[in-house]
C-alpha cells in the first residue's frame, strides 16, 4: 500500500443541497454503441440546459467486468436479474432551484422514450455525502481511470441509518490508512415511489420490484482492482461488509466504465456544452483554443464575443 496521501477533495460536493439518483436500462432494440452515444451527446446537453440545474453526471456501467467486485455478507447475494446500463446523479443548490427545473423538465423527460426502456429517480432531499474524494478531476468525462463500483444495498426496513454508519465508519478509517481509496461517497436514497411515475417520462418503465424500493448505494474507487481486493479481503471496510449480514436483502455491484460530468455548481463543462465524446476528443486532440472562452462563448451564445 502506498504511503503517500493525496489531498482530499470532498469538500467540493457541498453545493449540491438537493438530489436525486436514478437507475436506467437502455433499450434493448438499440445497439449499445448508439444507446450510450444518444446519452452521452444527444440527451445529456439536453438536459445540461434546463434552468435550475446545479450538478449532473452520467455514470455508465460496465456489463462485462471481474468475477470479484464485491462479496456480499451471509445472506445477502446479488438480486436476481437486476440489470442497469448506468446511474444519474442530478442536484440542486437550494429548493427554489429545484423548483425550476422541476416545472421546465417536461422538455427532458419526453426524450427519455428514445433511449431508455426504464429509468427509476430516487429522492435525496438532503443530497449524498462524499466520505473522501482523492480525485484532482472535478469534472471528469470519458473512461474511469480507476477502479470503480456502484454498490446496491437492499436495506431491511428500518435499518438504513445503521447501514449508513456501518459503511462510513468503515471507510473513514480505510481512508486513514492508505491511498489506494481514491473515492468514497454514499447515496442514502428515499424510497421509490411506485405509484406515480417517476420521472415523469411518457413511454419508459418506472415501476421497480420489492427488493430495488429502499436502497443505499455505495460509490466506491480504488486504485486498482487489486487494491479492491485488499481491502474487502482484510481490514475496516471487510468488516464492516460482514456486519451489514442482518441488515440488507441483497448486495448488487455494478463496475463503473465511464463517468461523464456534464454541469458543476450550475456552469456547463465542455461535456454539457458540446457533447461528451466531442469534449474527449478535444481533450485527446489538445486542441485548446475549443475550451477558449471565445469559442465557448460562440458555442453558447451563437453572438462573437465583444
Amino acid at each position: 500500500m502506498s504511503n503517500s496521501t493525496p489531498p482530499d477533495h470532498a469538500g467540493r460536493d457541498r453545493t449540491t443541497a438537493i438530489s436525486s439518483y436514478t437507475t436506467v436500462l437502455g433499450r434493448l432494440s438499440l445497439a449499445e454503441e448508439d444507446f450510450r452515444a444518444y446519452w452521452r451527446d444527444v440527451h445529456g446537453p439536453l438536459c445540461s440546459r434546463v434552468p435550475g440545474l446545479g450538478w449532473y453526471v452520467q455514470h455508465h456501467f460496465a456489463r462485462h467486468h471481474d468475477a470479484h467486485l464485491w462479496p456480499g455478507p451471509e445472506g445477502a447475494d446479488r438480486l436476481a436479474g437486476y440489470d442497469l446500463d448506468g446511474a444519474v446523479e442530478i442536484g440542486w443548490a437550494d429548493a427554489a432551484a429545484q423548483a425550476t427545473f422541476q416545472e421546465a423538465s417536461s422538455i427532458l423527460f419526453s426524450d427519455e422514450q428514445n433511449v431508455f426502456s426504464e429509468t427509476a429517480a430516487y429522492p435525496l432531499p438532503a443530497g449524498s455525502t462524499t466520505l473522501l474524494d482523492r480525485n484532482p478531476d472535478a469534472t471528469p468525462n470519458g473512461a474511469d481511470p480507476y477502479d470503480r463500483q456502484h454498490v446496491h444495498l437492499g436495506v431491511r426496513p428500518g435499518a438504513r441509518d445503521d447501514v449508513v454508519e456501518l459503511l462510513s465508519r468503515g471507510l473513514t478509517e480505510l481512508a486513514a490508512r492508505t491511498a489506494d481509496l481514491v473515492t468514497a461517497r454514499i447515496h442514502p436514497l428515499e424510497p421509490h415511489d411506485n405509484s406515480t411515475p417517476n420521472p415523469p417520462a411518457p413511454g419508459v418503465a418506472h415501476t421497480v420490484v420489492g427488493e430495488r424500493v429502499e436502497l443505499v448505494v455505495l460509490e466506491v474507487a480504488f486504485t486498482d482492482a487489486l487494491a479492491r481486493r485488499r481491502a474487502l479481503a482484510d481490514g475496516p471496510l471487510a468488516e464492516a461488509n460482514a456486519a451489514l449480514g442482518g441488515l440488507v436483502s441483497h448486495v448488487t455491484p455494478f463496475a463503473v466504465s465511464s463517468v461523464c460530468t456534464f454541469v458543476r455548481d450550475g456552469a456547463l463543462t465542455d461535456a454539457g456544452l458540446r457533447g461528451s465524446r466531442v469534449a474527449e476528443l478535444i481533450t485527446a486532440l489538445a486542441a485548446t483554443n475549443q475550451v477558449g472562452d471565445d469559442v465557448r462563448h460562440l458555442m453558447r451564445t451563437g453572438r462573437l464575443a465583444g
